[in-house]
């Protein structure tokens, strides 16, 4: 297997199932869809629903049931970059090497355009209910599970939470325990809810559910601190976006708190962990395995 070919091919298998469920640019709300349009075609890796893609697979899903909840992770995933660059967030003007939604179409625009994209999240979700595979009620039951999951890992349970938690405390010195809770919700929630839908809607057990759900929360984990170390390392040519910015709001992250070496060697054992859960799951996992991998020692 060529991972970088096939990781080209799922991106764009993503990309083309997001295109699908965009928003019409048109009617007096016209300005209002093109702004989510924008900023959801913005690029990005579309980790999260390649992850999602790839659980399904693995657990032998094969129906297109999975499509509408692809989309709309990547929707909630928006979402939540739309609010965070915003000035009374992080007041980032660039994302993905582009000026970010409120520098392009204002401020109160950005806060509508995601508020809208979160509501259109969830409508393009409720959309697998209109699918000829879900008829029978096992796959009705299957949908149920997913929106649920959906619904608890972005909310004040999960992303939003973890959101909360870090704006309350923008600047302030935090303790490790309250580190590991903003990236458990921040982070691998939304990973974690990508990876246990694909799981569900393929028809996963509950015991197998919940062993992805452990391997995801290690790589939800792995991946922000490695983009911590990415804020020290990189370089705005290669993330598309300012860095520094830790360092430059005061923020506590691994990097501060444990130090660089301590960082990488830490992102090294929860991908090793992770990998170590998918090993003990049915399935094709050679893709999956991979690609761990190079969030591990990913650039950008």
């Amino acid at each position: 297997m060529n991972f970088k070919e096939e990781l080209q091919k799922k991106t764009f298998l993503a990309e083309q199932v997001i295109r699908k469920y965009l928003p019409e640019e048109s009617g007096f709300s016209k300005n209002m869809a093109e702004a989510v349009n924008y900023s959801m075609l913005a690029g990005g890796k579309r980790l999260r629903p390649v992850f999602m893609y790839e659980t399904y697979r693995m657990f032998g899903g094969r129906e297109e049931l999975v499509e509408p909840f692809m989309a709309a992770m990547e929707m909630v995933h928006t979402h939540s970059l739309i609010h965070d660059d915003l000035p009374a967030l992080d007041n980032d003007e660039y994302r993905r090497g582009r000026k970010t939604t409120h520098v392009v179409y204002g401020e109160s625009a950005a806060i509508l355009a995601g508020d809208a994209l979160l509501n259109y999240a969830y409508e393009t979700a409720f959309a697998a209910f209109d699918m000829t595979c879900a008829c029978g009620a096992s796959m009705q039951t299957r949908i149920t599970q997913a929106l649920k999951i959906l619904g608890r890992k972005t909310g004040i349970y999960g992303m939003l939470g973890g959101q909360g938690v870090d704006v309350e405390n923008d600047g302030k010195p935090l303790t490790r325990e309250m580190l590991d809770y903003i990236y458990e919700n921040k982070t691998s929630a939304l990973i974690e809810c990508a990876m246990m839908i694909g799981a569900v809607l393929a028809g996963a057990s509950k015991e197998e559910t919940e062993k992805i759900e452990q391997a995801a929360g290690r790589i939800g984990i792995a991946f922000q601190i490695q983009d911590d170390i990415l804020d020290v390392t990189g370089s705005t040519k290669e993330l598309g976006k300012a860095v520094g910015s830790d360092e430059k709001n005061h923020k506590t992250t691994y990097v501060t708190l444990e130090g660089m070496e301590k960082a990488g060697e830490k992102v090294r054992i929860l991908t090793d962990e992770a990998i170590g859960l998918l090993q003990e799951l049915p399935g094709e996992k050679e893709f999956l395995t991979e690609l761990l991998i190079s969030l591990c020692t990913r650039r950008k």
